[in-house]
């Protein structure tokens, strides 16, 4: 048998012929890996561990929840250090320097001085207190001991026993024994129990005001933050608007594209900026996607605001910081300072903040005031906190309708000289009668001499939309309408006349509406306010309908507010408070004064005068003159009985003498010295001594008319 060699050798010549030797290649095994070291392998595991979302979570809250409880403690001693010294004072005294603002920083001196002097008092009276104390608990005591053993006493007649006059006092010591011995009982778990319970406070504190660092924050109240305004947000904001020159504009400007930006700056709770715009965009563009803008922005549409400031092709934009403008902005002036008056020709009322955080003040001089808005938005608080600032300058008199009924005015009962309240037909014609006689009113002042001054008359219709509303007309010959917006409406025509020519002589109208339409709140009493205000409305027609056409166009939105959610905020338009240049309009944050506080600020007004009587109802009775009444009763006769005089004069006017007495007729006939006299024992009233009375009033009034 024939065996194959195979060479394991590679040949170094090629072989001659084309028959080559089969040749076996054997290919070494790779050498083996590397182990990874341990190092690396713990350093991997370590990595993936720490960086694992449950670790981060995990490390989130535990970081959160203790920041909570340190930074709670910040907070509840500086609250603490704030109550105890007048820090807080000298903060708002270095902002207002700052601002510029000397009145404000004024005022907050004078609170700190006013602080400071309380401090003192509490001080001194701190030296006194611990004989004063000694004194009560030693007084307290021996009459404490003086009771029991007297009751003791009563114990041992009732029952014969001696010893039953201790009974009060041992069982009042064993009772004090009892306590003690459960204060002994409590008091180690208390100590051991305290410390958490005070960690535990100091951390609801901290986390009620999210008192940590924004990473550590849990996700939902991290995307409520908001991003930081800055140049670069505002551009990409503006750039994806939807605008397309705009945005044509803002890519060919690249990272120029911030020089149309003014400065960012802080105001209020929140930042402002102009923004210029390139040629061939306008200003109403921008203002059409404000929804846009601010989602953009990362905020709600509420929480931004455009306006139209003087410089031409320019919008000024106010974004609030995250979640600020739904915080309370604090009490009125009226509330925290007692001592406020008002000044109806010089001075502001205090009404709220507007969105920079400034105080906003509203001077009423000689302007007709108009407040709409949806129900139940804040607008018969809005309208009551100025008719209450008014009231404490004491020359200021007021007629006021409440078509409501519900008490919201009562507390001006005893201020005002009329008040009617009510929602009915009838009181609608009480209103309306009301404001005719203003009307009477301010033709006699119009007729006065030149120069001559008359105190400020307020006319104050709540829920003037029922009058405007009411269907009843009048009785009789007159059969005029009270309501409607026709040159016959009686209400609408009364307005009207006050709105024409009652400035003048300071007789004013105010009204407050809800929900205005063209039936309930016509044109030309609309456009009669000098200071229009409106809350949140459902459209941008109520809107042009309560504040106008320029304010609307000029940025102001009442429409655009949050019914319920942004109650007691409103736009004003007015020239009566401060509003930036170029801007038609301006948004107040008002402060809530309740019923309690308001008629607190109610009795320090009619403090300063000396005693109003309101009527709540206007008085229908014909004017009558007692003594040609007495004249008429008497006749022919040379003298009546004074009974038959007053039954007479029952007869022909029972609302005027149905409650007459003989006192009160001997007042009338003394004051004209025609006084009754006795004849055949029986009072009786001469026709000749009350026609002299007469013959000489008449001829008194003919002289003094000369």
């Amino acid at each position: 048998m024939s065996e194959n060699v195979i060479n394991l050798h590679k040949a170094t010549d090629p072989p001659a012929d084309g028959a080559a030797p089969t040749v076996l290649t054997v290919v070494p095994d790779p050498a083996p890996a590397r182990p990874v070291p341990l190092w690396v392998r713990s350093g991997r595991t370590l990595k993936s561990a720490v960086t694992h979302e449950t670790t981060r979570a995990t490390v989130r809250a535990a970081a959160r929840h203790g920041l909570y409880t340190l930074n709670g403690g910040r907070i509840v001693a500086r609250r603490a250090w704030d109550g105890r010294t007048g820090s807080r004072y000298e903060r708002m005294i270095r902002a207002a320097e700052a601002a510029g603002n000397l009145e404000a920083a004024q005022e907050w001196e004078e609170r700190l001085q006013r602080f400071r002097a309380a401090r003192h008092h509490r001080r001194m009276d701190l030296l006194h207190s611990p004989v004063d104390a000694a004194k009560g608990v030693g007084v307290g005591a021996g009459m404490s001991i003086g009771v029991l053993v007297a009751l003791g006493v009563v114990m041992a007649l009732n029952t014969g026993e001696v010893r039953d006059v201790v009974t009060p006092l041992s069982a009042t010591v064993d009772f004090i024994a009892t306590l003690i011995r459960i204060v002994q009982v409590v008091w180690g778990p208390a100590l051991s129990i305290g410390p958490f319970l005070a960690l535990l406070a100091l951390w609801s504190v901290g986390r009620k005001q999210h008192a940590a660092p924004n990473w550590a924050l849990p996700a939902n109240v991290r995307s409520g933050e908001g991003e930081p305004i800055t140049p670069s947000i505002v551009v990409k904001a503006l750039r994806d608007l939807g605008v397309p020159a705009l945005a044509r504009a803002i890519k060919e400007m690249g990272d120029a594209g911030a020089s149309m930006l003014g400065p960012i700056r802080i105001a209020g709770c929140g930042v402002e900026v102009d923004v210029t715009l390139p040629s061939g965009v306008s200003t109403n563009e921008v203002q059409a996607k404000r929804r846009k803008l601010a989602e953009n922005l990362s905020r709600h549409e509420h929480e931004v605001f455009i306006t139209i400031p003087q410089a031409a092709r320019t919008v000024r934009l106010w974004v609030a910081d995250s979640g600020a403008l739904d915080e309370p902005i604090g009490p009125s002036p009226l509330v925290t300072d007692e001592t406020m008056t008002a000044d109806y020709t010089k001075g502001k009322a205090p009404w709220g903040q507007d969105l920079r955080g400034d105080a906003a003040a509203l001077s009423l001089y000689q302007r007709h005031l108009l407040i709409t808005g949806l129900s139940n938005q804040g607008k018969t608080v809005a309208l009551r906190s100025l008719a209450l600032w008014l009231s404490l300058d004491r020359s200021v008199q007021f007629l006021m309708g409440d078509l409501k009924g519900v008490g919201d005015w009562k507390m001006f009962d005893g201020l005002a000289d009329t008040l009617i309240q009510g929602p009915t037909d009838e009181h609608v014609i009480q209103v309306t009668e009301m404001v005719e006689g203003a009307v009477d009113e301010m033709n006699r002042r119009i007729q006065a001499p030149p120069g001559t001054t008359f105190p400020p008359l307020i006319v104050l219709v709540d829920e003037a939309q029922v009058a405007f509303m009411c269907p009843a007309k009048g009785t009789g010959k007159d059969k005029r309408p009270y309501g409607g917006s026709k040159a016959d409406s009686r209400y609408f025509m009364a307005v009207r006349k006050i709105h024409n020519q009652g400035r003048a002589v300071n007789v004013l109208m105010w009204q407050g509406t809800q929900d205005p339409t063209n039936e309930n709140l016509p044109k030309l009493v609309r456009e009669g306010a000098h200071t229009r205000a409106s809350l949140a409305l459902g459209t941008e027609s109520q809107a042009r309908m309560a504040l106008g056409d320029k304010a609307v166009d000029g940025g102001a939105a009442p429409n655009l507010l949050r019914p319920g959610l942004d109650r007691g905020t409103l736009v004003v338009a007015s020239d009566g408070i401060s509003i930036p240049a170029g801007q038609s309009s301006i948004t107040v944050r008002t402060h809530y004064v309740d019923d309690d506080a308001a008629e607190a600020i109610t009795d320090r007004a009619k403090a300063l005068r000396d005693g109003v009587t309101t009527l709540h109802a206007v008085d229908h009775s014909p004017e009558h003159d007692p003594l040609a009444d007495i004249a008429a009763a008497i006749g022919d006769a040379p003298r009546v009985r004074t009974k038959d005089v007053l039954t007479r004069l029952a007869a022909r006017n029972a609302t005027a003498y149905g409650e007459w007495s003989f006192l009160n007729l001997k007042r009338a006939l003394d004051d004209a010295d025609a006084s009754p006299y006795k004849s055949d024992g029986v009072m009786c009233v001469a026709r000749d001594r009350v026609l002299r009375a007469l013959t000489n009033r008449d001829g008194e009034g003919s002289a003094s008319a000369e």
